[in-house]
């Protein structure tokens, strides 16, 4: 069995598996337990109280929203490496935000994990998906360019 062959997955190549094809219920349960988790942090957020609390709980069920839209919807599926980088820069500021400023308490420190859990994961998601951060790059900036009839 050859190891190097590559396997097209929208607009990169992504490496295949042992038995010849990426995984598809791996990768949805990939997907599936980001979504848990960034749903759980949102979840924190919003029961806390206050309204910078709020508004970062809603951000983050914002990005949830787009993570699974983008997965989901077909004509959304070229837009995913924007919801990925986003989901991951979103967690990152929350996470340096609170070691700048606090208030610290355990349970802000059990989201920091869960954050910190979500950036791993969509890492994880991206090289999966595009084959490294170089790939995802990539295809975020090719998004962005106005797609013309018959592409995609």
């Amino acid at each position: 069995m050859n190891r190097n062959r590559t396997q097209r997955v929208g607009r990169a190549a992504v490496a295949s598996g042992e038995f010849g094809g990426s995984s598809r219920l791996a990768e949805s349960v990939l997907a599936l337990v980001i979504v848990e988790l960034t749903t759980a942090t949102a979840y924190i957020h919003l029961h806390l109280g206050g309204l910078l609390y709020t508004l970062n709980g809603l951000g983050y069920l914002g990005l949830a929203a787009a993570y699974v839209a983008t997965a989901a919807i077909p004509i959304l599926q070229r837009f995913g490496g924007l919801a990925r980088i986003g989901l991951a820069a979103y967690a990152s500021l929350t996470i340096g935000a609170y070691l700048a400023v606090g208030p610290y308490f355990d349970l802000g420190w059990i989201t920091k994990g869960v954050e910190l859990a979500i950036v791993g994961l969509v890492f994880v998601d991206c090289f999966n998906t595009y084959g490294g951060m170089g790939g995802l790059w990539r295809a975020a900036v090719a998004s962005l360019r106005p797609s013309r009839d018959g592409e995609d």
